[in-house]
């Protein structure tokens, strides 16, 4: 599913109903709970808690978020909750991947076509704020998400907090 696109009003209602009775819940275990996709429960929460930008944007957004430092790089699937500490390097394409190599944990291949959109979350998660950025598939899931670090203290890492409201901005305004 294409993230731009309408929700049919019942998998809204049922997305509707799944975010209010858990609305800082983790997306995918509401989604699949209201048998809807992330994208349908991004869709639909409070306006500014998520900004989309178009899959053109990939490669602008990937640069801006390969100066924030130290991120968390997670990939949520139906087995399998991965969360990688490190700083985004810088990709190329190469034989129909987005390819990412360097000197951080974090590394591998990206089918970049498959990214219909790129989403800007901030909502509450278990209570505290979270800020991530979101690269979704054509199905309405995550293929990855790149999360704002926490302190020591739990709190959000002030420098990343401001660049992840400039750039979600950025694109709230298209």
């Amino acid at each position: 599913m294409d993230t731009h696109s309408e929700i049919a009003p019942d998998r809204r209602e049922r997305a509707l109903k799944a975010l209010s009775e858990k609305p800082d819940g983790v997306v995918e275990s509401i989604a699949a709970g209201a048998d809807v996709t992330a994208a349908e429960i991004l869709a639909v929460l409070p306006e500014g808690s998520a900004v989309i930008a178009g899959k053109e944007r990939f490669d602008e957004i990937w640069s801006e978020l390969t100066t924030w430092g130290v991120v968390l790089f997670l990939v949520h699937t139906e087995d399998v909750v991965a969360e990688i500490d490190g700083i985004l390097p810088a990709g190329s394409e190469s034989h129909g991947w987005f390819n990412i190599h360097g000197d951080s944990p974090i590394g591998g291949h990206i089918r970049k076509d498959n990214c219909a959109s790129i989403t800007f979350v901030d909502r509450a998660f278990h209570g505290r704020r979270s800020c991530s950025v979101w690269f979704m598939n054509q199905k309405g899931a995550a293929m990855f998400k790149v999360f704002v670090k926490r302190d020591a203290g739990r709190e959000l890492m002030a420098d990343q907090l401001v660049k992840f409201e400039a750039l979600r901005d950025r694109y709230a305004s298209l």
